[in-house]
Protein backbone atom coordinates (compact mmCIF):
# COMPACT_ATOMS: atom_id res chain seq x y z
CA UNK A 1 0.00 0.00 0.00
CA UNK A 2 2.82 2.47 0.56
CA UNK A 3 4.13 2.10 -2.97
CA UNK A 4 0.31 2.87 -4.27
CA UNK A 5 0.02 5.88 -1.85
CA UNK A 6 3.57 6.97 -3.09
CA UNK A 7 3.03 6.77 -6.97
CA UNK A 8 -0.26 8.77 -6.65
CA UNK A 9 1.41 11.37 -4.73
CA UNK A 10 4.39 11.43 -7.70
CA UNK A 11 1.77 11.29 -10.27
CA UNK A 12 -0.17 14.04 -8.50
CA UNK A 13 2.92 16.07 -8.35
CA UNK A 14 3.60 15.58 -12.32
CA UNK A 15 -0.08 16.30 -13.14
CA UNK A 16 0.14 20.04 -11.69
CA UNK A 17 3.61 20.26 -13.64
CA UNK A 18 2.11 19.69 -16.90
CA UNK A 19 -0.78 21.77 -16.12
CA UNK A 20 1.10 25.00 -15.48
CA UNK A 21 3.30 24.04 -18.42
CA UNK A 22 0.51 23.58 -20.47
CA UNK A 23 -1.33 26.36 -19.91
CA UNK A 24 1.78 28.63 -20.33
CA UNK A 25 2.13 26.90 -23.84
CA UNK A 26 -1.59 27.65 -24.16
CA UNK A 27 -1.11 31.27 -23.77
CA UNK A 28 2.09 32.07 -25.39
CA UNK A 29 0.70 30.75 -28.35
CA UNK A 30 -2.66 32.25 -27.87
CA UNK A 31 -0.82 35.45 -27.56
CA UNK A 32 1.56 34.72 -30.69
CA UNK A 33 -1.83 33.99 -32.22
CA UNK A 34 -3.73 36.99 -31.56
CA UNK A 35 -0.25 39.52 -32.29
CA UNK A 36 -0.31 37.83 -36.17
CA UNK A 37 -4.29 38.27 -36.18
CA UNK A 38 -3.70 41.86 -35.36
CA UNK A 39 -1.16 42.60 -38.21
CA UNK A 40 1.70 43.55 -35.94
CA UNK A 41 4.10 41.33 -36.81
CA UNK A 42 2.58 40.01 -40.37
CA UNK A 43 5.37 41.72 -42.30
CA UNK A 44 7.94 39.52 -40.27
CA UNK A 45 6.07 36.05 -40.21
CA UNK A 46 5.55 35.71 -44.37
CA UNK A 47 8.80 34.39 -45.05
CA UNK A 48 8.68 31.31 -43.57
CA UNK A 49 5.20 29.28 -42.87
CA UNK A 50 6.40 27.03 -40.73
CA UNK A 51 6.11 29.55 -37.37
CA UNK A 52 1.86 29.80 -38.54
CA UNK A 53 1.84 25.95 -38.39
CA UNK A 54 3.87 25.67 -35.30
CA UNK A 55 1.87 28.62 -33.44
CA UNK A 56 -1.39 26.47 -34.42
CA UNK A 57 0.10 23.01 -33.22
CA UNK A 58 1.10 24.43 -29.97
CA UNK A 59 -2.58 25.54 -29.85
CA UNK A 60 -4.23 22.36 -30.53
CA UNK A 61 -1.58 20.20 -28.48
CA UNK A 62 -2.07 23.06 -25.62
CA UNK A 63 -5.89 22.33 -25.60
CA UNK A 64 -5.17 18.45 -25.95
CA UNK A 65 -2.81 18.59 -22.89
CA UNK A 66 -5.07 20.21 -20.49
CA UNK A 67 -8.21 17.66 -21.80
CA UNK A 68 -5.00 14.53 -20.61
CA UNK A 69 -4.70 16.38 -17.47
CA UNK A 70 -8.47 16.57 -16.81
CA UNK A 71 -8.35 12.82 -16.93
CA UNK A 72 -5.77 11.71 -14.98
CA UNK A 73 -7.32 14.21 -12.37
CA UNK A 74 -10.46 11.65 -12.88
CA UNK A 75 -8.29 8.53 -12.71
CA UNK A 76 -6.50 10.10 -9.42
CA UNK A 77 -9.75 10.29 -8.00
CA UNK A 78 -11.33 7.02 -8.75
CA UNK A 79 -8.20 4.97 -8.89
CA UNK A 80 -9.34 1.90 -11.00
CA UNK A 81 -8.72 0.18 -14.05
CA UNK A 82 -11.27 2.03 -16.45
CA UNK A 83 -10.09 5.45 -15.94
CA UNK A 84 -5.97 4.73 -16.04
CA UNK A 85 -7.16 3.66 -19.50
CA UNK A 86 -9.03 6.41 -20.37
CA UNK A 87 -5.98 8.43 -18.81
CA UNK A 88 -3.61 6.44 -20.98
CA UNK A 89 -4.97 7.15 -23.71
CA UNK A 90 -5.09 10.76 -24.01
CA UNK A 91 -2.52 11.25 -22.67
CA UNK A 92 -0.71 9.06 -25.56
CA UNK A 93 -2.75 11.28 -27.94
CA UNK A 94 -1.82 14.62 -26.49
CA UNK A 95 1.89 13.45 -26.42
CA UNK A 96 1.27 12.54 -29.84
CA UNK A 97 0.62 16.05 -30.65
CA UNK A 98 2.95 17.34 -28.95
CA UNK A 99 5.51 15.41 -30.02
CA UNK A 100 4.57 17.16 -33.62
CA UNK A 101 4.76 20.64 -32.55
CA UNK A 102 8.30 19.42 -30.93
CA UNK A 103 9.14 18.70 -34.61
CA UNK A 104 7.76 22.25 -35.87
CA UNK A 105 10.17 23.98 -32.34
CA UNK A 106 13.00 22.41 -33.57
CA UNK A 107 12.55 23.42 -36.95
CA UNK A 108 12.07 26.97 -36.02
CA UNK A 109 15.15 26.53 -33.73
CA UNK A 110 17.76 25.50 -36.65
CA UNK A 111 15.98 28.38 -38.69
CA UNK A 112 17.17 30.98 -36.30
CA UNK A 113 14.38 32.28 -34.55
CA UNK A 114 14.37 36.20 -34.98
CA UNK A 115 10.50 36.60 -33.67
CA UNK A 116 11.23 37.57 -30.18
CA UNK A 117 11.28 36.33 -27.06
CA UNK A 118 7.46 35.27 -26.56
CA UNK A 119 8.60 32.55 -29.56
CA UNK A 120 11.59 31.14 -28.17
CA UNK A 121 9.79 31.14 -24.66
CA UNK A 122 7.11 28.72 -26.79
CA UNK A 123 9.75 26.99 -28.54
CA UNK A 124 11.77 26.18 -25.24
CA UNK A 125 8.12 25.70 -23.33
CA UNK A 126 6.99 23.05 -26.50
CA UNK A 127 10.50 20.92 -25.63
CA UNK A 128 10.25 20.95 -21.62
CA UNK A 129 6.51 19.61 -21.80
CA UNK A 130 7.45 17.26 -24.42
CA UNK A 131 9.88 15.41 -21.81
CA UNK A 132 7.17 16.11 -18.82
CA UNK A 133 4.48 14.76 -20.61
CA UNK A 134 6.44 11.56 -21.65
CA UNK A 135 7.52 11.03 -18.17
CA UNK A 136 3.73 11.63 -17.37
CA UNK A 137 2.69 8.59 -19.91
CA UNK A 138 5.46 6.32 -18.41
CA UNK A 139 4.35 6.58 -15.03
CA UNK A 140 1.02 5.53 -16.10
CA UNK A 141 2.16 2.88 -18.08
CA UNK A 142 4.11 1.38 -15.22
CA UNK A 143 -0.04 1.45 -13.50
CA UNK A 144 -1.16 -0.70 -16.21
CA UNK A 145 1.61 -3.14 -16.23
CA UNK A 146 1.99 -3.70 -12.70
CA UNK A 147 -0.81 -3.15 -9.75
CA UNK A 148 2.10 -3.06 -7.23
CA UNK A 149 2.75 0.74 -9.09
CA UNK A 150 -0.76 1.20 -9.37
CA UNK A 151 -4.09 0.36 -10.27
CA UNK A 152 -3.14 -2.35 -12.84
CA UNK A 153 -5.80 -4.69 -14.90
CA UNK A 154 -7.13 -7.91 -13.20
CA UNK A 155 -6.25 -11.19 -15.67
CA UNK A 156 -9.84 -12.78 -16.03
CA UNK A 157 -8.92 -15.49 -18.04
CA UNK A 158 -7.03 -17.07 -15.31
CA UNK A 159 -9.57 -16.47 -12.66
CA UNK A 160 -11.76 -18.86 -14.71
CA UNK A 161 -9.13 -21.37 -14.73
CA UNK A 162 -8.87 -21.54 -11.29
CA UNK A 163 -12.49 -21.84 -10.38
CA UNK A 164 -12.36 -18.26 -9.17
CA UNK A 165 -15.90 -17.81 -11.78
CA UNK A 166 -17.22 -14.58 -9.01
CA UNK A 167 -13.66 -12.75 -9.82
CA UNK A 168 -14.59 -12.95 -13.51
CA UNK A 169 -17.65 -10.94 -13.46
Amino acid sequence: MAAVSWCKGALRAVLVLNTMLYATVLGLAASSINKILDNDVHHRLTGNISTVHFLIFSLISGVMGLCSIAAGLVHLGAWRGDSLAAAVSSALVAWSMTVVTFGFACKLMCFGNHWGANMRALEAFIVIVTVSQLLYLMMLHLGISSSRFGVGYRNYCNAMEYGRADEAV
